[in-house]
């Protein structure tokens, strides 16, 4: 009996956090974990930066979502705008649809998004009143991965995603 070689488990990572200098004001969020180095030598990693991917340049004006969080800009209830008032929404939407192909293509069920940013955001974002104060919620391409079952962690959750890759190799063992 032949035996099915499963492909291995991708994680998806925001380019930021792999030093890629996509962030709005055209650096980087370098994340130096062990857990990051361990999975690029596994092959495990795809990268993907959704605002780049949704058409906007770097480096850029800071953009804040406005009245709620990534659900409500996927339902058209919320927008997002840059820090001169411009509406940027069609461009974060487009680059959440574009991620979330991208992680399709790649059966990705796990992403590692930076915190805090209106795309990536998976527990917090910034209120959009361009004070610094931060709220509850997702950004639009975190929202969008949840809606569509891929879990998302930030930075700071690394043990968090291992355990739950832990779980999924148990669960679709991986012969590759």
């Amino acid at each position: 009996m032949e035996r099915r070689c499963l492909p291995m488990n991708k994680i998806l990572v925001s380019a930021c956090l792999l030093g890629e200098r996509v962030r709005y004001d055209g650096s980087d969020n370098l994340v130096d974990h062990w857990l990051l180095e361990e999975w690029k030598a596994q092959g495990r990693l795809v990268i993907f930066c959704p605002e780049v991917a949704g058409g906007l340049g770097t480096p850029r004006l800071p953009a804040e979502i406005s009245d709620g969080g990534g659900v409500k800009v996927l339902t058209g209830k919320a927008k997002v705008y840059d820090n001169s008032a411009y509406d940027v929404t069609a461009a974060f939407i487009l680059g959440a649809q574009k991620a979330l192909s991208f992680a399709q293509q790649h059966q990705v069920k796990i992403a590692i998004l930076k915190e805090s940013s209106p795309s990536c955001g998976s527990s917090s974002i910034y209120d959009g009143s361009f004070s610094g104060l931060k709220i509850r919620g997702q950004g639009v391409t975190s929202a969008l991965f949840d809606q569509h079952g891929i879990r998302v962690f930030n930075e700071q959750g690394m043990l968090a995603a291992e355990q739950y890759l832990e779980i999924l190799e148990k669960t679709y063992p991986s012969n590759s």
